[in-house]
């Protein structure tokens, strides 16, 4: 589970990393990826070694994070496919009481409840987390001080790829142990099944699926978490104001990083003047849009990512074709830009992070300037509105924190700037109440 040690660590290697300079080491590559008819296939990729495994999506239709930090349960909700018979999994949260209710469920009204995925920008927060808290509330549970485990107190309603329905309760995340326990029956109570799921065996993967049709555990990675970078695959976007579709895009790994430049030349190579983003989708699905009037996807021109790989390659990324739904083939081109190791002894160490993010009533902001004596920090909404300036002499000898009050912002994104003397960077933050 997400926890703010877990955080500080990752600002820890955020903020002792050196800036890296531009000494490009290779040539650019071709390659291509192959998502297959309908993209009914996703393609784990390795920046370094190319396509390092493929599998069918269809064989799962829930799967839990492995670590034993974590209570992140995903949904299989982007796996649909008209053209092949397959639909995605769709989840709702049981609005008519508690876990005592397992035995008298009533989907009465069904219709009007909302459908759970999986949040776009956060692996952390699969569908059936989608409504929590934050510590000690997980969404689908709620954290024990004593045992240290999360213990389920919300059923759900799941709708599999096959259009039938069950009711699912995830009854304990037993942390110690790295079990899940969970109950699924069909509506009327028939076939139920009681599982204890066992991440242990699994923890080389990030997620292990389960399959509700054929009451299975499908271990559905194909490599290990440090085989690849990013995953072509189909996921449920959400639209800033709350509308789901599902998209064929780019996700990335636990820790990779990513910077995207629009409207750049082909030789463009300055990967660090904003900072790097470690979400989910950084990359996404907007670098392609179909062309009605030829009737074929085009790339979008002048669009680069730079790729900070697991072993801390960096690469520079441009897509150079989408083929669409016939065979799902995408051409890109990548060359390594910096070779891990690599650092220039001149370069300014200035960085900076923001948490929680999402953050509901205040955020802190961690900037370490370098040897900057003073900088300013501006709040902005996306469309360049500044929300409020301040202005704030700095510790040349470490890092330098403050507090940002968001009670009073609007739900959505926001762009938080620091300008030094020297340097200019920016991070986003998500206000979410």
């Amino acid at each position: 589970m997400k926890t703010n040690l877990l955080f500080i660590s990752a600002l820890i290697a955020l903020f002792t990393g050196s800036t890296a300079v531009f000494a490009q080491s290779a040539s650019p590559i071709l390659d291509s990826v192959f998502m297959g008819p309908g993209y009914a296939k996703e393609v784990y990729y390795s920046m370094s070694n190319g396509t390092q495994g493929t599998i069918d999506r269809k064989q799962w239709d829930i799967a839990f994070r492995t670590s034993r930090r974590s209570a992140s349960i995903l949904t299989n909700d982007a796996a649909n496919n008209n053209a092949l018979g397959i639909t995605g999994v769709e989840l709702y949260s049981y609005p008519k009481s508690d876990t005592s209710g397992w035995a008298s469920f009533d989907t009465t009204g069904f219709s009007t409840w909302k459908n759970m995925v999986n949040s776009t920008t956060d692996w952390e927060t699969g569908a059936f987390d989608q409504y929590q808290l934050g510590h000690p509330d997980y969404g689908w549970g709620k954290y024990n001080t004593a045992t240290h485990d999360v213990v389920g107190d919300s059923l759900f309603l799941i709708k599999l790829r096959d259009g039938s329905f069950r009711k699912i309760w995830i009854i304990r995340k037993y942390s110690s142990l790295n079990k899940y326990e969970f109950r699924y029956a069909n509506l009327d109570g028939s076939a139920e099944n009681t599982i204890l799921l066992d991440c242990s065996p699994y923890e080389s993967k990030n997620f292990v699926g389960y399959s509700l049709t054929t009451n299975a555990i499908v271990d559905y990675e194909p490599v290990a978490t440090a085989a690849w970078d990013i995953l072509f695959t189909k996921y449920m976007y959400t639209y800033p104001d709350g509308t789901q579709y599902p998209v064929t895009g780019v996700l990335s790994n636990y820790g990779i990083k990513v910077n995207k430049f629009e409207h750049v030349a082909p030789d463009f190579t300055s990967y660090n003047v904003a900072a790097m983003d470690s979400t989910r989708s950084p990359i996404g699905w907007d670098w392609k849009y179909y062309n009605s009037n030829a009737g074929v996807y085009n790339v979008v021109d002048s669009v680069v990512y730079f790729v900070l790989d697991g072993p801390g390659n960096i690469y520079k990324l441009v897509f150079k074709e989408f083929a669409g739904s016939s065979t799902g083939k995408v051409i890109l081109e990548k060359e390594l830009i910096q070779p891990s190791g690599i650092n220039d002894l001149n370069a300014s160490p200035f960085t900076l992070a923001v948490y929680p993010n999402p953050a509901s009533t205040e955020a802190t902001l961690l900037i370490n300037t370098g040897n900057a004596s003073e900088m300013s920090i501006v709040l902005s909404d996306l469309s360049g509105r500044q929300i409020w300036v301040k202005k704030e002499e700095t510790n040349t000898d470490g890092l330098n924190s403050l507090r940002i009050p968001v009670t009073d912002l609007m739900d959505g994104f926001y762009l938080l700037t620091v300008n030094s003397a020297h340097m200019k960077s920016s991070t986003r933050l998500i206000v979410k109440h």
